[in-house]
Parts: structure tokens; C-alpha cells; sequence
């Protein structure tokens, strides 16, 4: 496989996957590093990258998908930090400035995690030869990219469609889990809502629970907001409460209901589908945007 070789960090709130890679097939060097303090896992990171370097070459790119909300805007003094995040210790973090100053003088991307996954689905997977796709990742937080005419979407700063507002479920009247917002989309739909909501974890609840109903509900209303703001040709749904698989039919079920003829749509499963890159979408979109060179965020050191 051609391609530049890549420095790529899926920064998570969890966990930092980190990886010196080409692209599927091609990954040099790997590693999952818990995401505890900021200087702790900055410092791990820093050392991996170090290590894989002499082992296996200089990167010709670094590339960052991060949670956030973070500093895309290049110009800004706090370029490449996590924000107003509600992750303990981690908010006005300076993520990129160590890493840059590891990896060395190479074209920089500092994206978030979620269009860091969109565009690896785009390059690779799911959304391959389409110009416009959209991507929602559900876990302990919910993010969301959009991507227009092949470009992600940006503006004054970057889209937090996970924190769009929903109309309750008739039977739902659970008070919500965001810090900022108690009962928008993520307050409502996360890991972190099931949890609280129904007293389990989403992986522990069978797959006839009345939860995926309401999650259900709360999902292809995100999707129908998307496809009434940007008529994108696939919504892509990833990230662990997805891997409930009995999720997708009543998802695609309830968005037909809810768009109730308005809109021409494709077949609701071709329209709302997995993401065919798994668990690796972030990652292998860190990969993808490293190696594009006309990607509007990528900058020298």
C-alpha cells in the first residue's frame, strides 16, 4: 500500500488508540493507552510515538481525532486543546503541542473523533465514493460529523450534533445525563442514559428490553434532523450502544414514520447503516485525513 506514513491518535475519553500506520493492512506500530490524567497519557503517548519512530521511521504526518469539544481553528492561540470537555482535569488541555513536538516538523490534522470516523468510511468503508454522508457515534458520549460535496463539515467551530434537542417519548421521563443540557440527545440516548435510566448497562439489557424503543425513538429523530438540515446519502450509526444489531431495523422503522412521506429517501437500509470499518473507523480516519493533502486542516508544524 502507498500512502504517507501516519501518526494517527483516536483520542477517546476512555482510552487513546494510537498507531504509526499506511492505512489498512499497514499498521506498523499500535498501542491502547488508558485515558487517566492529562500529563499521564500524554506522556505515554509521547514515549509510544517515540519508540515507534526508531523502530520503524519518521512519520509524514501526525493526524488527531479527539473528544472534545476542541480547538480546530488553526489560527487560534489554543489550537489543538480539548476544551470545555466535562471529562475531569481534562478541560483547556493541550493535546497537540507535546505530540507535535515528538512526531517533529510534518503536516498536522486536528479533527474530532467523529469526523475523523466519517472520513475513514468515506475512504474506506461505508460512505466510499459518496459526497455526502453523515456520522453519529453512541457510547458514553454521542458525537456527530457531517461531510458535504466530500469535505467535513466546519464552522465557527465544529458541529455537536449530539447535543441537538429531541421531542421526549410519550412513556420517558427520565430526567437526562448531560451536564450542560440534562435531556438533549446524548443526555437521553448515551450509554451513560441507559445506565441510569434502566439501572444496567446497555450490553446487559436483552434485546426485547423496552429500551431500545426509546432509544430508538430518540436516534431516528437525530437522523431525521440531519436529513431535513443536509440530505446526506447514508447515516452512518457506530460506536458500543450500536452494537446492539436489533437497533438498526427500528431505527430505520421509526425515521420512515417520522419523515411520513415528506422527504425522498433511499431504502432506510441503505440509508442508516453500520460502519463496515467497525471499531477501527477513527483510528483508520486519523490514517486517512493524515494522508490527504487537501484537507482544509492540515497544517505545518
Amino acid at each position: 500500500m502507498n500512502g504517507r506514513l501516519v501518526a494517527a491518535l483516536e483520542s477517546g475519553g476512555t482510552k487513546m488508540v494510537a498507531a504509526l500506520s499506511r492505512g489498512p493492512g499497514e499498521v506498523l506500530a499500535h498501542a491502547k493507552i488508558p485515558t487517566t490524567n492529562p500529563e499521564e497519557t500524554i506522556r505515554n503517548l509521547v514515549e509510544f510515538f517515540e519508540r515507534a519512530q526508531s523502530s520503524h521511521g519518521n512519520a509524514e504526518a501526525l493526524a488527531i481525532g479527539t473528544f472534545g469539544p476542541a480547538d480546530l481553528d488553526e489560527k487560534s492561540a489554543t489550537y489543538g486543546f480539548i476544551t470545555s470537555t466535562p471529562k475531569p482535569d481534562w478541560a483547556q488541555t493541550n493535546l497537540l503541542g507535546p505530540l507535535r513536538g515528538a512526531i517533529g516538523d510534518v503536516p498536522v490534522v486536528f479533527e474530532t473523533d467523529v469526523n475523523a470516523a466519517l472520513f475513514g468510511e468515506a475512504r474506506w468503508g461505508a460512505a466510499k465514493g459518496l459526497k455526502h454522508a453523515a456520522y453519529f457515534t453512541v457510547g458514553t458520549g454521542i458525537g456527530g460529523g457531517l461531510m458535504i460535496n466530500g469535505s467535513l463539515v466546519h464552522g465557527s467551530g465544529h458541529p455537536e450534533m449530539g447535543h441537538m434537542r429531541v421531542t421526549r417519548h410519550p412513556e420517558d421521563d427520565f430526567e437526562g445525563v448531560c451536564s450542560f443540557h440534562q435531556d438533549c440527545l446524548e443526555g437521553l440516548a448515551s450509554g451513560p442514559a441507559i445506565e441510569k435510566r434502566w439501572g444496567r448497562k446497555a450490553e446487559e439489557l436483552p434485546s426485547n428490553h423496552p429500551a431500545w424503543i426509546l432509544e430508538a425513538h430518540y436516534l431516528a429523530q437525530a437522523c431525521v434532523n440531519v436529513l431535513t438540515i443536509a440530505p446526506v446519502e447514508k447515516i452512518i450509526l457506530g460506536g458500543g450502544v450500536m452494537n446492539q444489531r436489533q437497533l438498526f431495523p427500528i431505527v430505520r422503522e421509526e425515521l420512515v414514520g417520522l419523515v411520513n412521506g415528506y422527504l425522498q429517501l433511499p431504502n432506510s437500509g441503505e440509508l442508516i447503516v453500520v460502519p463496515e470499518l467497525g471499531d477501527h473507523a477513527g483510528l483508520l480516519g486519523c490514517v486517512a485525513l493524515g494522508q490527504d493533502p487537501t484537507h482544509r486542516r492540515m497544517v505545518r508544524s
